[in-house]
């Protein structure tokens, strides 16, 4: 049974996840954490193939013959220099840190892999995995999806360990889950001079500083008050000094949707907000906006598929109600070619520290919710490939 096998290998898969742990590497650079995986994959006799320039794809075949699901854990991390000096299995890799759960996501899913191998006289069909790369840019899957990890492929699932939720609560909505992830740059340029002379030229702060102020209304005014959207502006830089005023001004931020149409109507209205504005001022702009995530769209049937196993192998009571996040994930580039479902798993536990935010320096994960990742990705794989008319 699946979950007998994890349940009694539960320190294995405990004992892999502290081992990425301290080994973090950032996206494209998953050259030791590419070994390691291959390195498990041939003590177990599976063959495998390498991505480029990091990445790892294998396949189990079933005793029957039926449709493909594959199953996705993303294994880059982060920038960030870890702050969890109590822990034993602390990262290493100065500047670098697990701060968003890939070192769970690829023991969960080898785990799941070593349950399906032995219970593979249960598998109809193939299940194909895939150790992903750079997540974290928003350029993994699609360099994936270009070395043709989608060939054959009739299903996608793929999980995120979640610390917003309880843990061991498992959230797959259907319909969108995760957001459109945009982001832009834009440079303004007036003509610079002394601060006792404004009228001698065009001020460039003044430009960035009214283009701020109004673009918010593109969200209350221009997009459809029943759809979502977030318009934020992370950084501003402008100026060289106190009494010069200054001829550039640049800004960068992102953009989240979930509807086709309110993107479009965001990126054009900006464009045109930027374009009016820098005239007003007697300047000129320069517009970069770069659609980075498509959003993760959780296919019906499928969603409601993680649901019922959810149900059957946690209770009822492990369903969560999550709403979608405005937070961007890049299994949505799968999920733009074949249907499929994105889940997350609570890992959030104050008394075991796993309460901090994704992407924070103290971030962790209550380890007993890995058993859950494990088995949710092995029964969606069965359950999917048992379903004749799926």
């Amino acid at each position: 049974m699946i979950k007998d096998y994890i349940e009694a290998h539960q320190a294995e898969m405990i004992a892999m996840r502290q081992h990425l742990h301290q080994h973090p590497e950032l996206a494209f650079e998953e050259f030791e954490t590419t070994k390691f995986i291959a390195e498990t994959l041939d003590d177990l006799g599976l063959d495998y193939r390498l991505m480029e320039p990091t990445g790892v794809m294998t396949e189990i075949r079933g005793d029957h013959p039926g449709k493909t699901v594959l199953l996705r854990a993303d294994m880059d991390a982060l920038p960030i220099q870890e702050l969890n000096h109590h822990l034993n299995y602390v990262s290493q890799n100065a500047g670098k840190m697990h701060a968003c759960g890939h070192d769970g996501h690829v023991s969960m899913l080898m785990m799941a892999l070593k349950a399906l191998l032995a219970n593979r006289e249960q598998i109809k069909g193939k299940v194909r995995f895939i150790f992903q790369p750079a997540e974290e840019i928003g350029q993994g899957a699609k360099e994936m999806i270009k070395q043709g990890v989608l060939e054959g492929v009739d299903n996608a699932f793929g999980i995120h360990i979640w610390t917003v939720d309880e843990a061991g609560l498992v959230n797959c909505i259907p319909g969108a889950c995760f957001a459109a992830t945009d982001r832009f740059q834009i440079h303004f340029q007036g003509s610079g001079g002394h601060a006792a002379q404004p009228h001698l030229t065009k001020d460039a702060v003044v430009m960035v500083s009214q283009y701020i102020a109004h673009i918010q209304t593109i969200i209350s005014r221009a997009t459809d008050p029943l759809e979502a959207a977030v318009l934020t502006v992370g950084k501003v830089d402008a100026g060289d000094r106190f009494n010069i005023i200054a001829e550039n001004a640049k800004i960068e931020g992102t953009v989240r949707t979930f509807d086709p149409a309110t993107r479009n109507i965001v990126e054009s209205e900006m464009k045109r907000y930027a374009e009016r504005t820098a005239a007003i001022y007697g300047g000129t702009v320069k517009f970069d906006y770069q659609r980075v995530l498509d959003p993760v769209i959780n296919e019906r049937r499928s969603a409601q598929l993680v649901q019922s196993i959810a149900r059957a192998a946690f209770g009822e009571q492990s369903v969560g109600h999550l709403p979608p996040t405005m937070g961007g994930e890049d299994f949505g580039e799968y999920t733009n070619y074949v249907p499929g479902a994105f889940a997350t798993v609570g890992t959030r536990n104050e008394s075991k520290g796993s309460d901090f935010a994704h992407h924070h320096a103290r971030f962790n994960i209550d380890e007993d919710t890995l058993i859950v990742g494990a088995e949710l990705y092995a029964q969606y794989a069965l359950a999917y490939l048992k379903q004749e008319d799926f």
